[in-house]
């Protein structure tokens, strides 16, 4: 439990944590740290002793705990938060930036990796193994349980990888990202195997416009809503529907705010670090996600993970 408060910088722990935190606590010239066995009740209830108002996450604490703190602490009044410190994380400073782009130039030369990795025969779980493989040796690992998805199974946009074995005239979905310093990455790319199947091409060549679209807006100032309006008009045109949002914010978590979504009405401001992922979905057919993390800025967006998009066949 780390406490900021007017008189001290306070963080709770149990004893066998002590050296660990003294180690990585880097926010302050001084902190006092406190095994939970030696605080009294009395401590814990001067605590917030001064405080007027002490804030609390909606989100994230039970009933049960809000009593318990109330209890506790002896706080006069607990106040609804709602995401206090994600919203301070949205905008990047150059450090996080730096951070984001090698994860993303990693996930870039796993893909190119991957590439050349696959052959037919392979199983989608061997592939995501692979991946996991790569990045261990290169990161501090997966930003998420990679999406290694082929044929009918990239119907289903966060498929889990199977024994299913990539065939020939295959298409394939592969969802991506690692961790550097704690920051993450976030790619996908759709790709095929020995050809590009004609039915498939009609779809790709839609998600590919409608993504190259996205890019073209995102920019400080635009509505995250009214981006999410635009590719939804598109797609509906030809009767298809954007069954996910259309990105997110990605830093120390790979979800992370601001969504971009219809059911959210944000405005995009310079140095978000977000996605760009358009996707259709065919059920029990096919599905199409093409993915890159961006970097708002000012006059448009740049794209940090770079790997092609134009028609992949390996």
């Amino acid at each position: 439990m780390l406490l900021l408060t007017r008189k001290e910088n306070i963080y709770i722990t149990d004893a066998r944590y002590i050296e660990e935190v003294h180690s990585i606590l880097t926010l302050f010239d001084e902190i006092i740290v406190y095994d939970i066995h030696d605080v009294s009740k009395e401590d814990y209830e001067n605590f917030f002793s001064y405080c007027e108002n002490v804030g609390f996450e909606e989100y994230d604490i039970s009933y049960a705990k809000y009593k318990e703190y109330i209890r506790k602490f002896k706080i006069h009044n607990f106040v609804e938060t709602e995401h206090i410190i994600e919203k301070q994380r949205m905008i990047k400073d150059v450090e996080e930036i730096s951070n984001i782009e090698k994860a993303c130039e990693i996930t870039d030369d796993c893909f190119s990796y991957i590439l050349s990795y696959i052959k037919p025969g392979m199983t989608e779980k061997q592939i995501a193994n692979e991946i996991e493989e790569y990045y261990k040796k290169r990161t501090d690992g997966l930003a998420f349980e990679t999406i290694v998805a082929s044929g009918e199974n990239t119907s289903k946009p966060h498929a889990i990888p199977t024994e299913r074995q990539i065939q020939e005239k295959d298409i394939i979905t592969i969802d991506m990202g690692c961790k550097v310093n704690g920051y993450c990455s976030d790619m996908t790319r759709t790709f095929f195997v020995g050809e590009v199947i004609e039915e498939v091409k009609t779809i790709y060549d839609l998600v590919l416009k409608n993504q190259k679209q996205v890019g073209e807006q995102y920019k400080d100032g635009a509505s995250t809503r009214n981006l999410t309006k635009m590719i939804e008009s598109d797609f509906k045109l030809y009767n298809y529907n954007l069954v996910h949002s259309l990105g997110h914010g990605v830093g120390m978590e790979i979800h992370e705010a601001p969504y971009i979504s219809y059911n959210s009405d944000t405005q995009l401001k310079e140095n978000m670090v977000v996605t760009n992922e358009p996707g259709i979905y065919i059920t029990g057919k096919f599905g199409v996600r093409i993915e890159d993390t961006v970097q708002i800025t000012k006059f448009g967006c740049i794209n940090l993970t770079k790997s092609g998009k134009d028609y992949i066949v390996i």
